[in-house]
């Protein structure tokens, strides 16, 4: 597969990917009407209140909050540096990141759709510096199987 077929296919399912995830920060899981808006400025606040009273939220919540927010933005880790080379230097793809996720969340924040969460920050982060980590390990098998044929 070409260079330029791999950049279009990955271009095509950031796009997808990008709108599906705007749907559901936005709209799919956005406080119904009348309920209380939210927010969080404090860093693991969130995070710790998981894990210290894990047993006052049920699963389902628990798991969406801690793994999901953390698993749906490792697709980002992945494509993000394949359609964009410049990104393939750790630094630059972490502040590019950490700018487009908080910017997305200060927009929830002043939409008052979703909630803005500045774990929710730290957690999406987690998810998209695995996913470049994976995009790693995958080119080094790679590289490492072509030198041996």
């Amino acid at each position: 597969m070409g260079q330029a077929t791999k950049r279009f296919l990955a271009g095509t399912v950031l796009i997808t990917y990008t709108l599906f995830l705007f749907y559901w920060m936005f709209f799919a899981f956005s406080r119904t009407k009348g309920s209380e808006f939210r927010y969080n400025l404090t860093p693991f606040s969130t995070i710790r209140n998981y894990f210290t009273y894990y047993d006052h939220f049920p699963f389902h919540i628990w798991v969406i909050n801690m793994a999901g927010n953390i698993g749906v933005f490792i697709p980002f880790g992945i494509i993000l540096p394949v359609l964009f080379p410049r990104l393939t230097n750790f630094f630059r793809f972490i502040v590019v990141f950490i700018i487009g996720i908080t910017s997305l969340e200060v927009l929830q924040l002043f939409s008052m759709l979703g909630s803005f969460d500045v774990d929710d920050i730290i957690l999406n982060t987690i998810g998209a510096v695995i996913g470049f980590i994976l995009l790693f390990v995958i080119r080094g098998r790679k590289r490492g199987r072509k030198k041996r044929r």
